[in-house]
C-alpha cells in the first residue's frame, strides 16, 4: 500500500515541481529549458543501449567525470545517456558528452514519468550517483531488465534515520539495486541497515580527480603578485556568510575570497558583502589580475583549482552551520590547508581522515575559525607541512575510479 500512496503523493506534487522550477529559472534560466522531459516528455527519436549515468548535481557531476573517463579508457566507443536534476549539474555535464551520447534531466519519480523514460531511451544499465534512491525508478528498473547501481555511494546517519522512518517503502527500494558500491566501511554499514547488498567499498571517485594545471599556475601566480596573506571561504552555505564577514572584522591586514556554493546566490552574496561595510571584487569583472577589494568573490563555475590555488587557507563551507559540510578532497589535492567547523557528517570518514593525516585542522565556530586560518596564513612553516599533509592524503587514496569502472562494465555485461 506504501508504494502506491508514494506514486500518488508524487503526481499529485507535480503542480508544485513546475512552480519551483518556474521560480528557480528567474536566477537560472537553465531549470526553463525542456522542462517536460521530467516528466516523461522526449522530442524526437534517439538509440537504444547507453549507460545511463544520473548524477543529480555539480558536486555528483563532477564526480561522474571521473567514472566517465575511467570508462572511456576502458572501453573507447562506450555510448553515454546523463541525466541531471539541477541547472548547475546539466550545464557541467555538457563537457563529458560525445558523438553518440545523450542529456536529459532525470524522470519525476512518478510511474508514467519513469516509463515513458526507458521507453524512450532503453538503457543498457544505470548508474545512480551517491545518494539517488528513487523507488519508482529502481522498481521499474527492475522490472524490465535493467541493472541499476549504486555508485560512490554514501550514507549518512541522519540519511539513515530518515529512511527507517518509512521501512516499507525504503528497505524494498535499497534491496531492489542491482549493485551498491559504497565509499566507506561506514557508508557500506549503513547502506545495509537501510537494506542495499553491498558488493564493495572502493572508495570516493573524487580522490581520483586531477586538478587543471593551468588553473594552479594561474592562481598561484596571482597569489605570488599578493602582498597580504590570502584566506578563502569555500563554497559557503546561506547563512555562512554573514558569520564569516561579522569575524572577519577583527582582522585587517588579511586578503579575503568568498566563493559561495551556488552559482543562484553569487549577486546576493556580494550585495551582502558590501552591505557590510567591504569592498567588493568579482572574478567576473577580472582581467589579467584579481581587483583591489577587502573581499574578493568567485563567482565562476570551474575554477575552484584556481581558487584554491591563490588562497593560503581555506575555511570548508558547509561545516560552520549543520548542513554535513562540503568536499574537502579537492582542496587537499590542490596543496591547500583546510580549517572546518564542527558538522561535516556528509563527508564524515574523509573529514576524519584528513584531520588525522594533518591535512585539515577542526575548530568549533567561525569565529575560531576565522583566528585559525589566519594563524596559519601568516605562519609559512606550518602552512607548507598542512599543505604537503594534503597532497599526501589525497594521493593515498586514489583507485576507486578504476574499480568502480570495472564494475559498471561488469555490470553492463550481465
Amino acid at each position: 500500500m506504501i508504494h502506491p500512496l508514494y506514486s500518488l503523493v508524487l503526481l499529485g506534487a507535480q503542480p508544485l515541481l513546475r512552480r519551483k522550477l518556474r521560480r528557480r529559472g528567474v536566477a537560472e534560466p537553465g531549470y526553463l529549458e525542456h522542462v517536460d522531459e521530467r516528466f516523461g516528455r522526449f522530442e524526437g527519436t534517439t538509440e537504444p543501449g547507453r549507460l545511463w549515468i544520473h548524477a543529480v548535481s555539480l558536486g555528483e557531476t563532477r564526480a561522474a567525470a571521473i567514472l566517465v573517463d575511467a570508462l572511456r579508457k576502458a572501453q573507447p566507443g562506450l555510448r553515454i545517456l546523463l541525466t541531471h536534476g539541477t541547472a548547475t549539474g546539466r550545464a557541467e555535464g555538457v563537457r563529458l558528452l560525445r558523438e553518440g551520447d545523450a542529456q536529459a534531466w532525470f524522470p519525476w519519480d512518478t510511474p508514467k514519468a519513469v516509463k515513458a523514460f526507458l521507453d524512450h531511451f532503453r538503457p543498457a544499465a544505470g548508474v545512480l550517483m551517491e545518494t539517488e534512491v528513487w523507488p519508482n525508478v529502481i522498481a521499474l528498473c527492475r522490472e524490465r531488465g535493467v541493472p541499476l547501481a549504486l555508485a560512490n555511494a554514501r550514507l549518512s546517519e541522519k540519511s539513515l534515520k530518515q529512511a527507517r522512518r518509512l521501512p516499507r517503502l525504503s528497505r524494498p527500494t535499497y534491496a531492489a539495486l542491482g549493485a551498491v558500491w559504497a565509499q566507506t566501511e561506514d557508508d557500506a554499514r549503513r547502506l545495509a541497515q537501510a537494506g542495499a547488498t553491498v558488493q564493495g567499498v572502493f572508495g570516493n571517485l573524487k580522490f581520483d580527480a586531477t586538478p587543471a594545471p593551468e588553473q594552479l599556475a594561474r592562481g598561484r601566480a596571482w597569489r605570488a603578485a599578493q602582498p597580504r596573506p590570502v584566506v578563502m571561504f569555500a563554497s559557503s552555505r546561506e547563512g555562512e556568510e554573514a558569520e564569516f564577514l561579522r569575524a572577519i572584522a577583527a582582522h585587517p591586514g588579511v586578503q579575503w575570497l568568498l566563493v559561495p556554493r551556488h552559482p543562484q546566490r553569487f549577486d546576493e552574496v556580494a550585495g551582502l558583502v558590501a552591505q557590510s561595510g567591504f569592498s567588493v571584487s568579482r572574478r567576473s569583472a577580472w582581467g589579467e589580475a584579481p581587483g583591489a577589494a577587502d573581499v574578493w568573490v568567485g563567482d565562476s563555475l570551474g575554477e575552484m583549482p584556481l581558487y584554491y590555488a591563490l588562497a593560503d587557507v581555506a575555511l570548508l563551507g558547509g561545516s560552520f552551520l549543520p548542513l554535513g559540510g562540503q568536499n574537502l578532497i579537492e582542496a587537499a589535492a590542490c596543496g591547500c590547508p583546510i580549517v572546518m567547523g564542527p558538522h561535516t557528517f556528509n563527508f564524515s570518514e574523509a573529514a576524519q581522515l584528513a584531520q588525522e593525516a594533518g591535512a585539515a585542522r577542526r575548530v568549533a565556530s567561525m569565529e575560531e575559525g576565522v583566528r585559525e586560518a589566519v594563524a596559519m596564513a601568516q605562519d609559512a612553516a606550518a602552512r607548507a607541512q598542512v599543505s604537503a599533509a594534503g597532497e599526501q592524503f589525497a594521493a593515498a587514496h586514489r583507485g576507486a575510479a578504476q574499480r568502480t569502472a570495472e564494475a559498471v562494465l561488469g555490470l553492463m555485461a550481465r
